[in-house]
């Protein structure tokens, strides 16, 4: 392997490196090894089959992108799994192979009794009943008072900040109250795969197997992280299986319903539709305005009913903004001494205010004004051609979509037929050029301004 070939994948990592985030970069990238590179050829390897799977799946085409911008040209990639290569790090890792695993949610060792990590504050009593949450209240209420025998699985989805984490938890923390030995499990999608990738590394799956499946109730917030992940998919489904047969109450919470995953393997969306699936709704002006007199009487709040009316009118998002912008309000006036109106809340919370305005704006509206702009269709934009007079606009439009909307990544990744992966990349690639280029600095603004001015002729 000649010294210019062997800094190719060094350069590769650095571009991969700016790209991703320090958290994905250092879990999925960094774990390659790159084992031979010729002019032509480039062999990577990865410890075990669950890296290789996901990489194949998430960030392969990244990489050989990388690859190629480096080293100016073609190079074929293979990846593949070969341990021997990770001989080092697994004899530095020995001693703490066996080591329990620490599973957010339960207390494990020696005589402890089983925690939980439930937060206190979220309870059916400082929850506020609507039009919107009534039947998913309902649902979990009864969850609650007999679990396992009404509502197994009992599915909450919603958008960003609606309550969903307090509706499970409230559960959690009613079911805690009455049975205190019981063996209660919150934990989120997230850290219940990243635990699972450290039992593979560790050698340790059947530990961490035996720990989720013998408790009383497992509460997994955020599920929509399993789609597209077919190995942590059959891990989970056998898990749910287990405690489903075992009469122990499941709670999942998602952005979206069970059949809306594309990604999920239809025998998983079959047993999450077992149960109920309920939705929470955008709260309405007047529930907006109780779960605001009530969280300032919990917190002992003096801020007059006229402008948490108008919070409750200027801020209708998500329950979370809600209550953001009331705890900025009355820090200030703890702070200051001060008095607010109207108009010193506008100063106060005119970023939070500017993102209500956002929240009005779509995918679909900057897809079809960027068509528009590009003299292109907006199944363009979202379809498989991939010729530069198309490709460029089609980044344009996913760089909009992710500075003018609240839109995350996976969602603004799903309305343009792609993965995460790739909505992130553009972003970062239009980002990074507009610096430079002052052509494309007012193409952008030109772009945002017929945006808002598509989506103002859309709301009336």
């Amino acid at each position: 392997m000649s010294m210019e070939n062997s800094n190719i994948w060094n350069e590769a990592c650095k571009q991969l490196k700016g790209i991703l985030s320090g958290d994905i970069y250092d879990r999925w990238i960094a774990v390659i090894q790159c084992v031979d590179i010729s002019d032509t050829t480039m062999r990577l390897a990865v410890a075990n089959d669950f890296y290789k799977d996901w990489l194949e799946e998430n960030y392969f085409p990244m990489i050989r992108k990388a690859v190629m911008v480096v080293s100016g040209k073609e190079i074929n990639i293979s990846l593949e799994v070969d341990s021997s290569c990770f001989d080092i790090a697994k004899e530095e890792a020995e001693p703490e192979q066996h080591a329990p695993i620490s599973i957010p949610g339960l207390g494990f060792g020696g005589n402890k009794k089983p925690t939980h990590n439930l937060n206190p504050n979220y309870t059916f009593d400082s929850y506020v009943v609507g039009p919107a949450n009534q039947f998913a209240h309902a649902a979990s209420m009864a969850a609650a008072n007999s679990p396992s025998r009404t509502y197994n699985p009992l599915f909450i989805y919603g958008g960003v900040g609606l309550g969903k984490t307090h509706l499970m938890q409230a559960i959690g923390n009613h079911v805690a109250s009455k049975k205190p030995r019981a063996k209660i499990c919150y934990i989120t999608c997230e850290t219940f795969l990243n635990e699972y990738i450290d039992a593979l590394q560790n050698n340790n799956v059947a530990a961490f197997r035996k720990r989720y499946r013998k408790i009383d109730m497992l509460m997994i917030d955020d599920i929509q992280f399993l789609d597209g992940k077919a190995r942590i998919q059959e891990e989970f489904f056998h898990t749910f299986n287990t405690l489903f047969e075992s009469h122990k109450q499941i709670v999942l919470t998602s952005d979206r319903t069970p059949s809306e995953m594309a990604g999920l393997a239809p025998r998983l969306i079959s047993r999450f539709e077992w149960g109920l699936v309920t939705e929470l709704g955008k709260p309405d002006v007047e529930t907006r305005t109780a779960i605001l007199r009530k969280k300032a009487e919990l917190l002992n709040l003096k801020i007059d009913n006229t402008l948490l009316d108008y919070l409750a009118e200027r801020i209708s998002s998500n329950v979370r903004s809600l209550e953001g912008a009331l705890i900025r309000v009355a820090s200030f006036m703890s702070l200051t001494n001060q008095k607010v109106d109207v108009e010193k809340v506008e100063s106060l919370l005119h970023d939070l205010l500017d993102k209500e305005s956002q929240a009005s704006i779509s995918v679909d509206i900057i897809q079809r004004t960027v068509a528009e702009y590009f003299d292109l269709r907006p199944s363009d934009l979202t379809g498989k051609k991939r010729t530069k007079d198309i490709a460029w606009p089609r980044q344009i439009a996913m760089h909009l979509s992710r500075s003018m909307t609240t839109q995350s990544f996976p969602v603004i990744g799903e309305q343009f037929s792609r993965n995460h992966a790739t909505i992130l990349y553009a972003n970062e690639q239009v980002a990074g050029k507009a610096k430079e280029d002052r052509g494309l600095q007012q193409t952008i603004a030109i772009l945002k301004d017929k945006v808002n001015k598509n989506c103002a002729k859309a709301i009336q």
